[in-house]
Protein backbone atom coordinates (compact mmCIF):
# COMPACT_ATOMS: atom_id res chain seq x y z
CA UNK A 1 0.00 0.00 0.00
CA UNK A 2 1.09 3.38 -0.66
CA UNK A 3 2.99 5.65 2.28
CA UNK A 4 0.13 8.09 2.27
CA UNK A 5 -2.03 8.29 5.39
CA UNK A 6 -5.59 8.42 3.55
CA UNK A 7 -8.60 8.66 5.27
CA UNK A 8 -12.39 8.23 4.08
CA UNK A 9 -14.48 10.75 5.49
CA UNK A 10 -18.35 10.81 5.90
CA UNK A 11 -21.03 13.31 7.39
CA UNK A 12 -24.30 13.45 7.01
CA UNK A 13 -27.81 15.72 7.68
CA UNK A 14 -28.91 15.68 11.13
CA UNK A 15 -32.18 12.96 11.29
CA UNK A 16 -30.80 12.02 8.00
CA UNK A 17 -32.18 15.60 6.38
CA UNK A 18 -31.14 16.33 2.96
CA UNK A 19 -28.03 19.04 3.05
CA UNK A 20 -28.34 19.67 -0.81
CA UNK A 21 -31.81 20.91 -1.97
CA UNK A 22 -30.62 22.41 -5.94
CA UNK A 23 -27.72 22.65 -7.76
CA UNK A 24 -26.47 25.93 -6.27
CA UNK A 25 -26.14 23.78 -2.85
CA UNK A 26 -24.03 21.62 -4.10
CA UNK A 27 -22.11 24.28 -6.33
CA UNK A 28 -21.08 26.11 -2.55
CA UNK A 29 -20.08 22.85 -1.48
CA UNK A 30 -17.73 22.36 -3.74
CA UNK A 31 -16.87 25.94 -3.55
CA UNK A 32 -15.84 24.96 0.19
CA UNK A 33 -13.98 22.48 -0.51
CA UNK A 34 -11.53 24.62 -2.43
CA UNK A 35 -12.16 27.78 -0.37
CA UNK A 36 -11.49 25.70 3.24
CA UNK A 37 -8.38 24.01 1.98
CA UNK A 38 -5.98 26.63 3.13
CA UNK A 39 -3.66 27.43 6.54
CA UNK A 40 -5.11 30.34 6.73
CA UNK A 41 -9.01 31.22 8.10
CA UNK A 42 -11.77 30.67 6.38
CA UNK A 43 -13.33 33.73 4.58
CA UNK A 44 -16.58 35.13 5.83
CA UNK A 45 -18.62 34.04 2.73
CA UNK A 46 -22.36 35.59 3.12
CA UNK A 47 -24.79 32.49 2.32
CA UNK A 48 -26.50 34.73 -1.02
CA UNK A 49 -22.94 34.45 -2.59
CA UNK A 50 -23.05 32.99 -6.06
CA UNK A 51 -20.41 29.92 -6.26
CA UNK A 52 -18.36 31.00 -9.62
CA UNK A 53 -17.76 27.33 -10.25
CA UNK A 54 -15.86 28.09 -13.48
CA UNK A 55 -13.41 29.82 -11.13
CA UNK A 56 -12.43 26.93 -9.45
CA UNK A 57 -10.14 26.23 -12.04
CA UNK A 58 -8.06 29.18 -11.73
CA UNK A 59 -6.14 28.16 -8.47
CA UNK A 60 -5.28 31.25 -6.10
CA UNK A 61 -1.32 32.06 -6.22
CA UNK A 62 -0.11 31.34 -2.40
CA UNK A 63 -2.47 28.88 -1.37
CA UNK A 64 -1.16 26.72 1.75
CA UNK A 65 -3.13 23.56 0.95
CA UNK A 66 -3.88 21.68 4.71
CA UNK A 67 -5.05 18.57 2.98
CA UNK A 68 -4.85 16.24 -0.22
CA UNK A 69 -8.64 15.60 -1.45
CA UNK A 70 -8.40 12.45 -3.57
CA UNK A 71 -11.47 11.90 -4.36
CA UNK A 72 -14.85 12.98 -3.31
CA UNK A 73 -19.24 12.67 -3.44
CA UNK A 74 -21.78 14.96 -2.64
CA UNK A 75 -25.55 12.65 -2.04
CA UNK A 76 -28.76 14.62 -1.41
CA UNK A 77 -27.89 13.74 2.24
CA UNK A 78 -24.33 12.89 2.56
CA UNK A 79 -21.15 13.63 1.57
CA UNK A 80 -17.80 11.36 1.31
CA UNK A 81 -14.32 12.99 0.47
CA UNK A 82 -11.27 10.97 0.01
CA UNK A 83 -8.41 12.77 1.81
CA UNK A 84 -5.02 12.94 3.25
CA UNK A 85 -3.16 15.55 5.51
CA UNK A 86 -0.69 17.71 4.40
CA UNK A 87 0.16 19.37 7.69
CA UNK A 88 -0.45 17.65 11.30
CA UNK A 89 -4.13 18.30 12.68
CA UNK A 90 -5.45 18.82 8.82
CA UNK A 91 -7.87 16.74 8.21
CA UNK A 92 -9.93 17.78 11.67
CA UNK A 93 -9.05 22.03 10.99
CA UNK A 94 -10.83 21.24 6.92
CA UNK A 95 -13.54 18.99 8.73
CA UNK A 96 -14.63 21.38 11.04
CA UNK A 97 -14.22 24.43 8.32
CA UNK A 98 -15.95 22.70 6.18
CA UNK A 99 -19.32 21.63 8.28
CA UNK A 100 -19.21 25.06 10.16
CA UNK A 101 -18.96 27.24 6.92
CA UNK A 102 -21.46 25.04 5.03
CA UNK A 103 -23.88 25.17 7.84
CA UNK A 104 -23.64 28.50 8.09
CA UNK A 105 -24.54 28.82 4.55
CA UNK A 106 -27.29 26.51 4.67
CA UNK A 107 -28.92 28.04 8.10
CA UNK A 108 -29.00 31.11 6.54
CA UNK A 109 -30.12 30.25 2.96
CA UNK A 110 -33.15 28.71 4.23
CA UNK A 111 -34.05 30.65 7.54
CA UNK A 112 -33.39 27.65 9.73
CA UNK A 113 -31.13 27.41 13.19
CA UNK A 114 -29.43 24.61 14.81
CA UNK A 115 -27.13 21.66 14.21
CA UNK A 116 -27.06 20.28 10.34
CA UNK A 117 -24.73 17.58 10.53
CA UNK A 118 -25.71 14.37 12.42
CA UNK A 119 -22.64 14.35 15.27
CA UNK A 120 -19.13 14.36 14.76
CA UNK A 121 -17.93 13.64 11.12
CA UNK A 122 -16.89 9.55 10.68
CA UNK A 123 -13.06 9.25 9.70
CA UNK A 124 -11.70 5.85 8.85
CA UNK A 125 -8.37 5.10 8.35
CA UNK A 126 -7.44 3.17 4.73
CA UNK A 127 -5.53 0.65 7.02
CA UNK A 128 -5.07 -2.43 4.39
CA UNK A 129 -4.11 -3.09 0.32
CA UNK A 130 -7.71 -4.22 -0.40
CA UNK A 131 -9.32 -1.24 1.68
CA UNK A 132 -6.86 1.01 -0.64
CA UNK A 133 -8.27 -0.61 -3.86
CA UNK A 134 -11.88 -0.42 -3.19
CA UNK A 135 -12.55 2.95 -1.98
CA UNK A 136 -12.10 5.25 -4.83
CA UNK A 137 -14.60 2.96 -6.68
CA UNK A 138 -16.98 2.83 -3.74
CA UNK A 139 -17.02 6.79 -3.89
CA UNK A 140 -17.03 7.16 -7.34
CA UNK A 141 -20.34 4.21 -7.17
CA UNK A 142 -22.58 6.15 -4.73
CA UNK A 143 -24.44 7.82 -7.30
CA UNK A 144 -25.53 4.12 -8.40
CA UNK A 145 -27.95 4.51 -5.72
CA UNK A 146 -30.20 6.72 -8.17
CA UNK A 147 -30.40 4.68 -10.37
CA UNK A 148 -32.58 2.04 -10.49
CA UNK A 149 -31.63 -1.03 -12.36
CA UNK A 150 -28.23 -0.47 -10.47
CA UNK A 151 -29.20 0.31 -6.71
CA UNK A 152 -27.86 -2.69 -5.64
CA UNK A 153 -24.39 -2.68 -6.69
CA UNK A 154 -23.34 -2.52 -2.89
CA UNK A 155 -24.81 -6.40 -3.01
CA UNK A 156 -23.10 -6.43 -6.25
CA UNK A 157 -25.49 -6.64 -8.83
CA UNK A 158 -26.09 -4.72 -11.71
CA UNK A 159 -28.42 -5.48 -14.85
CA UNK A 160 -26.64 -3.25 -17.05
CA UNK A 161 -22.75 -1.86 -16.31
CA UNK A 162 -23.20 -0.03 -19.74
CA UNK A 163 -25.83 1.82 -18.72
CA UNK A 164 -24.24 2.42 -14.87
CA UNK A 165 -21.33 3.85 -16.90
CA UNK A 166 -23.37 6.33 -18.89
CA UNK A 167 -24.72 7.46 -15.42
CA UNK A 168 -21.87 8.10 -13.43
CA UNK A 169 -20.64 10.02 -16.65
CA UNK A 170 -23.59 12.55 -16.03
CA UNK A 171 -23.19 12.64 -12.42
CA UNK A 172 -21.71 16.05 -11.96
CA UNK A 173 -21.13 15.96 -8.38
CA UNK A 174 -18.23 13.63 -8.06
CA UNK A 175 -14.40 13.20 -8.81
CA UNK A 176 -15.66 10.76 -11.26
CA UNK A 177 -15.63 12.61 -14.17
CA UNK A 178 -12.18 14.34 -13.53
CA UNK A 179 -10.46 10.90 -13.18
CA UNK A 180 -12.23 10.37 -16.50
CA UNK A 181 -10.45 13.13 -18.05
CA UNK A 182 -13.51 15.47 -17.85
CA UNK A 183 -12.64 19.24 -16.55
CA UNK A 184 -15.03 19.19 -13.97
CA UNK A 185 -13.33 20.60 -10.63
CA UNK A 186 -9.73 19.92 -11.19
CA UNK A 187 -8.82 22.07 -8.63
CA UNK A 188 -9.94 20.49 -5.68
CA UNK A 189 -8.28 17.02 -6.26
CA UNK A 190 -5.22 15.58 -6.19
CA UNK A 191 -5.18 12.54 -8.74
CA UNK A 192 -1.84 11.56 -8.86
CA UNK A 193 -1.95 8.67 -5.96
CA UNK A 194 -5.06 7.04 -7.98
CA UNK A 195 -3.41 7.27 -11.48
CA UNK A 196 -0.57 5.84 -10.52
CA UNK A 197 -2.08 2.43 -9.24
CA UNK A 198 -5.21 1.73 -11.97
CA UNK A 199 -3.78 4.26 -14.76
CA UNK A 200 -6.71 4.94 -16.48
CA UNK A 201 -9.06 4.88 -13.75
CA UNK A 202 -12.53 5.44 -16.23
CA UNK A 203 -11.18 2.08 -17.54
CA UNK A 204 -10.77 0.38 -14.31
CA UNK A 205 -14.40 1.43 -13.24
CA UNK A 206 -15.99 0.15 -16.91
CA UNK A 207 -13.76 -3.19 -15.55
CA UNK A 208 -15.26 -3.54 -12.01
CA UNK A 209 -19.55 -2.76 -13.54
CA UNK A 210 -18.83 -5.24 -15.77
CA UNK A 211 -17.79 -7.75 -13.61
CA UNK A 212 -20.26 -7.09 -11.32
CA UNK A 213 -22.79 -7.28 -14.29
CA UNK A 214 -21.45 -11.01 -14.98
CA UNK A 215 -21.40 -11.82 -11.28
CA UNK A 216 -25.26 -11.17 -11.00
CA UNK A 217 -26.25 -13.21 -14.37
CA UNK A 218 -23.68 -16.03 -13.16
CA UNK A 219 -26.77 -18.22 -11.78
CA UNK A 220 -28.34 -17.94 -14.96
CA UNK A 221 -25.54 -19.21 -17.38
CA UNK A 222 -24.73 -23.28 -18.27
CA UNK A 223 -21.13 -24.02 -17.40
Amino acid sequence: MNDVELYHVLNRGVEKRDLFMDDQDRARFVHDLYEFNDEAPARNVPYHYQSNIMGLRNPIIGREKIVDIHGWCLMKNHYHLLVSERMEGGLTKFTRKINVGYANYFNGKYERSGTLFQGRTKKKHIDSDAYFLHILNYIHLNPLDLLKDAKDWRERRITNASDAMTHLQKYRWSSYLDYAGTKNFPSILTKTLFQGVFGDVEKATEKYLKSIELESVRPFLLE
